[in-house]
């Protein structure tokens, strides 16, 4: 049995540049672990087959859910005749903008190459990965990345300076794929200062950074979603340094220095708005804060 831990990611910017000919979009963002996280228990099986168990009864545990197919996919590339039962511990919400799907499927990758100990590098993985998603090269390195292509491509940031990030996901669920078919590129004025927060990130500077943070997705999602807006107001009134939707929503999250400040934000937004509330912290690249 190997424990594998998933964590979650925000976007401090989000922008998408034009739409290619394969279909997809080509984006620039900054990506942030955060330390909420799934957890996925793997255990081999010498039957060869892949089964899925998730603490969320709606969860699909097929060939829909990337856990498995994550499995499916490295079990076939390496060729490996054993199979994988898999525990999954849904932390994370489900559709929620913040890669919960994508972290599991790294998860699988990663604790498969060493349950299976196939040896593959985190480049080997990062090429699987990218056939499932384009968030989950991302979820297999975490820390502070600027991401580009689809978002597969990944460079390597200094990290964000440690802080609170508290998450509110309010009732409602967002399709990715709809977003980028409802955005006009052509109608969005303001993108975010990628060059600006990576020099403010250089800097230490988390106060340049939260004055920056941008995602041009909220175009869509808040017209749609219009208590997404209202997240980001009470996130403001109540202490965040700065507040914005991660992805493709519809998780609002905001920055904030101090854990009491954290903690006191989450308070008020229970209160007032409906919406599941998280209190977690950013993530560098060797596993904390």
């Amino acid at each position: 049995m190997l424990k594998v831990r998933g964590n979650a990611k925000i976007n401090l910017t989000l922008d998408v540049l034009y739409k290619r000919e394969d279909g997809f979009h080509q984006v620039e963002m900054i990506m942030q672990a955060i330390e909420l996280a799934d957890i996925l228990h793997l255990e081999e099986r010498e039957n060869g087959n892949i089964s899925v168990k998730s603490n969320i009864a709606r969860l699909p545990c097929d060939h829909r859910n990337l856990a498995y197919r994550a499995a499916a996919l490295i079990k076939e590339a390496c060729q490996v005749n054993k199979g994988v039962h898999i525990h999954l511990e849904k932390n994370i919400p489900v559709a929620a903008g913040l890669a919960g799907g994508s972290t599991d499927a790294a998860s699988v990758l990663k604790g498969l190459n060493e349950l299976w100990k196939l040896g593959l590098s985190i480049s080997d993985l990062e090429i699987l990965g990218a056939k499932l998603g384009s968030d989950v090269p991302f979820c297999l390195r975490g820390g502070t990345m600027l991401a580009t292509g689809r978002g597969e491509l990944l460079k390597p940031l200094t990290d964000l300076k440690p802080c609170y990030v508290v998450l509110a996901k309010p009732p409602i669920g967002v399709s990715t794929a709809w977003v980028y078919r409802q955005y006009r590129g052509q109608d969005v004025k303001d993108h975010p200062d990628t060059d600006g927060v990576v020099a403010c990130l250089n800097q230490g500077d988390l106060t340049g950074v939260a004055n920056r943070l941008q995602n041009v997705l909220e175009t869509v999602t808040i017209k749609e979603h219009p208590e997404i807006k209202e997240l980001k107001k009470t996130m403001m009134q109540y202490g965040a340094m700065a507040s914005l939707m991660s992805g493709s929503g519809p998780t609002v999250f905001g920055l904030v220095e101090e854990q009491a400040g954290a903690e006191y934000l989450a308070a008020k937004i229970r209160s007032q708005r409906s919406a599941e509330v998280f209190v977690t912290k950013t993530v560098g690249k060797n596993g904390g804060v």
